[in-house]
């Protein structure tokens, strides 16, 4: 990885966290730490479950659990199982709290205006752009790829969110029963494989791959939740997939598409596969691709 790159994020990283004043234990001026004053933005008006809470911050349960006992002893929230299951505990924000919170909001606004004001129009907008970019990369870079079984729940989620979603863009529909789709032991090694794409512990996207021997590796089942898209995360997918097939052996990955998809055979066009004659009986299907692969050097995506 580029030196230079590590000096400007790091660069960066010290710029902002001077500016935002998260370098003490009073942030926005209030007698607590800015991971306090987090958890109570998060909390929200709803509650939490603590679990969800923890996997959405990328927090350990320790410090969860340590900024969750001062707030409660504070009184800003209670953290309780709900009635019907006992191992799930969910935290509430008191009334104190969402006075808290309010105030907490109120002097957020202070600060982002404070970070405005000195810059011209034209200056504030570059600053405001560059940071909704950020934030996509950023949002990108958090994105997890695991390898599941194909019925694992998050799994399953994503399959029906797919077969929902052909179902309303297709022409004819989409009937999962007509569809050439793999058996659950094509997608599980040595035959294959099917990884899911989580952010903030929330499944938002999914890809499989068959490896049959003795034949071409073939992509199946590619899908990005919509609040997903613009992350770059069909290209990783391939990119993942590809990297897999290439270390066992396999020298040419496939794929088919149907025509309503146009922003994926676009995708497909741009990551090196080239439209070919039709390779199976896909009855949704009306283009299909391939693409030369060869084994990756050291480094290249990781595992997942």
């Amino acid at each position: 990885m580029d030196a230079g790159q590590i000096e400007r994020v790091r660069r960066f990283n010290r710029t902002v966290t001077g500016r935002v004043g998260v370098l003490h234990d009073h942030y926005l001026g209030r007698d607590r730490p800015v991971g306090e004053a987090r958890l109570l933005w998060e909390i929200g008006e709803q509650g939490q479950d603590v679990r969800r809470l923890r996997e959405r911050l990328g927090l350990d349960s320790g410090y969860v659990s340590r900024h969750l006992r001062s707030l409660e002893a504070d009184g800003l929230v209670t953290v309780e199982p709900p009635p019907r299951d006992r191992r799930v505990r969910t935290v509430r924000l008191t009334g104190a709290g969402r006075a808290e919170r309010a105030l907490l909001d109120a002097r957020s606004d202070d600060l982002a205006g404070s970070l405005l004001a000195p810059l011209n129009d034209t200056q504030r907008a570059r600053l405001v752009a560059a940071m909704a970019e950020v934030e996509r990369l950023l949002t990108a870079a958090t994105v997890a790829l695991d390898t599941v079984a194909p019925d694992h729940p998050d799994a399953q989620y994503c399959l029906r969110s797919y077969f929902t979603g052909l179902q309303e863009r297709f022409d004819t529909g989409f009937d999962p029963a007509r569809s050439l789709l793999p058996d659950a032991g094509e997608l599980l090694p040595p035959r294959g494989l099917f990884l899911v794409a989580r952010l903030h512990g929330e499944p938002v996207g999914c890809a499989g791959l068959k490896l049959p021997p003795g034949a071409p590796a073939e992509t199946k089942r590619m899908w990005v939740a919509p609040q997903a898209r613009g992350l770059g995360l069909g290209r990783r997918f391939l990119a993942e997939l590809e990297a897999r097939a290439a270390r066992h052996g396999c020298d040419l990955l496939r794929l088919d598409t149907n025509k309503a998809l146009i922003a994926a055979r676009s995708l497909y066009h741009s990551c090196g596969f080239e439209e070919v004659a039709a390779f199976d009986d896909e009855p949704y299907a009306h283009h299909w691709f391939e693409k030369r692969i060869t084994a990756p050097a050291s480094g290249g995506p990781g595992t997942g």
